[in-house]
């Protein structure tokens, strides 16, 4: 085969510094529009984005070249140093150091999209904490609860 082809969808999901309520409703929808610009720059694609005041959900398509860990590094870091451009945010804004990343199949995605679109009625229920927990547990991916939410 002389080319080569990916399809390499990843569910990202990582939260405030501390779980600070930061992601206001002011702020949230171009928050959101600044992760889906750095996500395009990098030649990938926002397929959905959504989360409550202290955490966001991403579902991501992104070029082979670019590992998992060096997108999220751009988007955190980038999405951080913009809002704390923005003359408005008095806090100091963060994301955590971790994230959580899980591959999708595209027999998956629509589930994972409604997923994501239904953040807000979803943590009227659960904590981040119960949420990430139950996501490692569905992907069999072992963690140390010292470090769960570093």
């Amino acid at each position: 085969m002389g080319n080569t082809y990916t399809s390499l969808v990843v569910h990202l999901v990582f939260s405030t510094k501390d779980r600070a309520p930061l992601i206001t409703a002011e702020h949230r929808e171009r928050l959101y529009e600044y992760i889906g610009g750095i996500v395009r720059h990098e030649r990938g694609s926002l397929l959905e984005i959504g989360g409550i005041t202290d955490h966001v959900h991403l579902l991501v398509r992104h070029r082979a070249s670019l590992s998992v860990s060096e997108m999220l590094r751009l988007i955190k870091g980038g999405s951080a140093h913009w809002m704390n451009q923005l003359p408005e945010v008095r806090q100091p804004f963060g994301w955590q150091n971790g994230y959580g990343a899980f591959s999708v199949s595209e027999s998956r995605m629509a589930a994972v999209r409604k997923y994501i679109r239904s953040q807000e009625a979803h943590h009227a229920h659960r904590t981040y904490r119960d949420e990430l927990v139950a996501l490692l547990r569905r992907h069999h991916i072992d963690y140390d609860e010292k470090y769960l939410l570093d």
